[in-house]
């Protein structure tokens, strides 16, 4: 059979042991060419980056050559790639033998062009940059060189024009976690320690991470949780609830981030911007339980706590609430507190009124005349006037607990005013604090995905 006789009159003398060139001054043109298929897996602990490519290469063997006439018209043939020479040709960047499938043939032309096809799952280590993650974009190079012929005797070229090389994207499965942007080659040669030059295609593989499962389980849940905490500023601070609740929120969040550690890559060049947003929100939840706290701690003051400062009043209850535009609230605490102070001097008259049967204001007043009457009418009883005087002593006693009692309520008003106007001074400005940084990280993510 035709196959058979040119297969013999082909490898009959052939010499698969040194280069295929008739000079040895000519020098071997290897053409390459790359389609990435999938993307398998990227681990960014060990900086390695695991791809299915289709690699393709040809080259002219001046000993496979022959005349189509006198083997019926027969222009191309497969031949085993264990009988011929083939080019040592390999990536500097493989770091682990790939599960590649063996092909066993090559194709020849009877112009002498051997055309090497083959799929290879490729391991190679790449410098993985994840500070953008879950938007990041990875530039990791397969770089093809001969290990040990120099450029004068296997030279490199790439097969197709490189426009086509970069938007090729006909193979590729695009339905993993990464999507491949573009493929870059550019050709060059280097030498080690002056020694003789060695040609190299670098080939640039561009791919991109599909945020979307990220944002769903990492960001969304992390934003509805400061969203709650936000919320939380609207409980009213004197009720207790607003600690527990926040502490609460603080709890969950810790689950939260021990839940997600797994997810998040890991490794020893630098933090991603997500594990350090993740952080931020943790500390802005440390500072409003901590404000929180404060403003509990203010509005709950007890007895025996000085006046508020002068200072904090001027600060506080009228440049702040002129800046808070909180001015309605005042003058509610103030009518309110008005009616609560008409309300408990009349309580106080009253209870004056029932002390002192002569209807006078002052109980000394009364007393003295209560103990002229009583002397005038009852001079030589002094066992009664001694009883009237201990009634006054106590009467007096009274007064002055009441006064006092209502000395501490003005002080606790005071530090009510207070709290709940640094209730809101704080709460806007961990508010703005909050928009800001998500401003800030929000453009971050977009110009990095946009780039």
């Amino acid at each position: 059979p035709t196959l058979r006789r040119l297969s013999h009159y082909l490898l009959a003398h052939y010499q698969k042991g040194s280069r295929p060139v008739r000079d040895w001054r000519t020098t071997t043109n290897v053409a390459i060419d790359l389609m990435v298929y999938a993307i398998l897996s990227v681990d960014e602990k060990n900086q390695v980056l695991t791809t299915y490519i289709w690699y393709r290469q040809h080259w002219t063997d001046e000993f496979l050559k022959w005349d189509p006439a006198l083997f019926d018209n027969l222009t191309q043939i497969s031949l085993p790639v264990e009988s011929i020479w083939v080019p040592d040709i390999l990536i500097n960047e493989f770091v682990d033998v790939g599960k590649s499938p063996h092909v066993p043939y090559v194709y020849v032309s009877h112009h002498g062009e051997v055309q090497n096809l083959k799929p290879i799952q490729v391991m190679t280590a790449c410098s993985l940059d994840i500070y953008s993650f879950p938007f990041d974009v990875q530039n990791c190079s397969l770089t093809f060189t001969s290990w040990l012929h120099h450029i004068r005797d296997i030279n490199l070229s790439l097969w197709r024009q490189p426009e086509l090389v970069k938007f090729d994207r006909s193979v590729f499965m695009n339905q993993g976690e990464w999507e491949l942007l573009y493929v870059l080659s550019r050709f060059q040669e280097f030498s080690v320690k002056s020694s003789d030059s060695y040609a190299e295609m670098k080939f640039y593989v561009v791919i991109r991470r599909r945020p979307l499962f990220y944002t769903v389980s990492l960001l969304l849940p992390s934003i509805f949780l400061m969203v709650m905490d936000i919320v939380g500023f609207y409980l009213p601070p004197h009720s207790g609830e607003r600690v527990s609740f926040k502490i609460t929120l603080l709890l969950g969040y810790s689950v939260f981030l021990i839940i997600v550690s797994d997810t998040l890559p890991a490794t020893a060049v630098g933090t991603p911007l997500i594990g350090i947003y993740f952080v931020v929100c943790m500390a802005l939840l440390v500072i409003s339980l901590t404000e929180t706290i404060l403003i509990v701690r203010l509005v709950h003051k007890q007895d025996l706590q000085p006046h508020v400062p002068e200072w904090v009043k001027h600060l506080l209850l009228e440049r702040a609430t002129i800046l808070l535009c909180v001015r309605d609230r005042k003058k509610f605490s103030q009518s309110r507190m008005q009616s609560l102070d008409i309300s408990r001097q009349v309580e106080n008259n009253d209870s004056t009124a029932k002390l002192t049967p002569y209807g006078c204001e002052d109980p000394r007043e009364c007393g003295a005349l209560g103990g002229t009457r009583s002397t005038l009418a009852f001079a030589g009883r002094t066992e009664g006037l001694a009883a009237l005087q201990e009634v006054l002593r106590e009467t007096t006693a009274i007064r002055q607990l009441l006064e006092k009692r209502e000395e501490f309520r003005d002080v606790a008003r005071e530090w009510l005013q207070v709290g709940y106007v640094l209730d809101v001074l704080l709460f806007r400005v961990y508010l703005a604090a909050v928009l800001a940084y998500s401003i800030t990280l929000g453009t971050l993510w977009s110009v990095w995905r946009d780039a």
